[in-house]
């Protein structure tokens, strides 16, 4: 069908209340160049709003801790502390399987307006109560549990922007979009530091309320200019199942726990870290925070364009031999008592979880293209083999970033073992991640590297142009 066919109509009822693009075709040349590109990019700027706020409502207990003191009323343990930034983490992992199969279910335009209008009960909960003198632990654990949901936004946001994007251009657009989210994470840290300074440390509520009239402002966006797709074909529901089925799926989610599993946990974590470790102030836990995962998310499009040009499975090897490195200088500032070395091998570390975040995403859509064109060399229809491929491909984003989010909980459980005795160190939880990162070094040259395939390069290769037509 001619690309000129592609049109955005209003559906359902109520005339014009919803958007659905009658056909879709990225991977024609002609038509994206002339229709898709615009309407891509429109959706995947709010899909970066929505995902970002989300990623600062997830990520908001992070900066609420270092507020709670005695002076207002909250003496809360350094373990205690621990516990309520993993709740968060631990309920948008486990919320990004559903959040992924959403998109595919309600489509892209009506989860992102559900998904960001949803994040005012966890906002206005906090605000209300993190003022309250002698709340007590359980109800800001259920708080930080329904600050979650925020966390979930990635999963629906990235299988959208998957199916919105051509696949030689995914690389790019799947890190410009996760990196706007993940840049959520170094924003409200940076509130959290601008309170703390203008206004003292007790008066946390401050962070929270701010987010209120963002999150009406980008849902009403989400549904006057954000589009669904074509509903997939049925045989779609199958996808979860194949996705749960290949081996390739659970080799990039072991690799994904190591890059973002390593960026929301380091972000989580880094300010108690140094109130735990060097007796920092909040004003001063504050004041380097930000940083790290501000450049971290900042690498993120990097890390895909570099994927998109020396395909993802080098960049991400090389890019966990890296992070093992500075894991290796960590335990060296530790060792010293280095405040500024710590402080810049945490940055250092926050930047190539960026890289690595970038390059192991943009390796699920190479992986399943892959896959299509051979099936396509041994007599397979390329429609339904490169279809097939972008249905599997938005399953595995859903269940990788899942499993990568569960990182984030075992890099803050190892951080609340460690510090949980008097005078407790942060070398135990190091050598952990040292270890794990040579593991995953392994799994990368082993699987993706060391066996060239029949495309005559490693899986996650740059991918050839294709001027034919894949229907979402």
């Amino acid at each position: 069908m001619s690309p000129s066919g592609a049109s955005a109509r209003g559906g359902g009822r109520g005339g014009g209340r919803g958007r659905r693009l009658e056909e879709w075709d990225p991977e024609d040349v002609r038509f994206w160049e002339t229709r898709g590109k615009r309407i891509a990019r429109r959706n995947l700027a709010l899909s970066i709003a929505s995902e970002h706020i989300g990623f600062s409502v997830w990520s908001m207990w992070s900066v609420l801790v270092l507020f709670m003191s005695p002076r207002i009323g909250l003496p809360f343990t350094p373990g205690e502390k621990f516990l309520l930034v993993v709740t968060p983490t631990l309920v948008g992992a486990v919320l990004r399987i559903p959040y992924s199969h959403a998109v595919t279910r309600f489509g892209g335009r009506d989860w992102t307006v559900f998904a960001t209008a949803v994040l005012l009960v966890p906002a206005c909960g906090a605000a209300y109560f993190v003022q309250r003198p002698g709340t007590p632990l359980w109800v800001f654990l259920l708080i930080g549990a329904l600050g979650g949901t925020g966390g979930g936004n990635f999963a629906s946001s990235m299988t959208n922007i998957t199916a919105f994007f051509p696949q030689r251009h995914q690389g790019w657009a799947l890190g410009l979009n996760a990196g706007g989210g993940n840049i959520g994470v170094a924003v409200v840290q940076i509130l959290g530091l601008l309170v703390i300074a203008t206004a003292g440390d007790t008066h946390p509520s401050y962070v929270a309320a701010f987010y209120l009239p963002l999150i009406v402002t980008v849902s009403l966006l989400a549904a006057l200019r954000m589009d669904n797709l074509p509903r997939p074909d049925r045989p779609a529901k199958g996808a979860w199942g194949e996705a749960v089925r290949c081996a390739h799926t659970w080799w990039i989610s072991l690799l994904y726990i190591g890059t973002f599993g390593s960026f929301i946990g380091y972000g989580f974590a880094f300010g108690l870290v140094l109130q735990t470790q060097f007796g920092s102030t909040a004003l001063e836990a504050a004041s380097y925070t930000f940083l790290g995962p501000l450049l971290g998310s900042l690498a993120r499009p990097l890390g895909g364009r570099l994927a998109d040009r020396w395909g993802g499975g080098r960049v991400t090897a090389w890019t966990f031999v890296a992070m093992a490195a500075g894991t290796g200088g960590l335990l060296l500032a530790s060792a010293r008592g280095s405040f500024a070395l710590f402080v810049g091998g945490f940055t250092v570390l926050f930047v190539l979880t960026g890289i690595g975040n970038g390059s192991t995403y943009k390796m699920i859509p190479a992986v399943f293209a892959e896959r299509a064109g051979r099936e396509v060399t041994d007599g397979r229809d390329a429609l339904d083999a490169f279809a097939r491929a972008r249905r599997l491909s938005g399953a595995v984003i859903g269940i990788a970033g899942a499993v990568g989010a569960l990182g984030g909980v075992a890099v803050n459980l190892a951080f609340r073992a460690a510090y949980g005795s008097e005078g407790g160190s942060g070398a135990p939880a190091f050598v952990a991640f040292l270890c794990f990162y040579a593991l995953c070094v392994a799994v990368t040259w082993a699987v993706y590297l060391r066996t060239p395939r029949a495309s005559g390069g490693a899986v996650g290769d740059p991918a050839p142009r294709r001027s034919g037509v894949s229907r979402v």
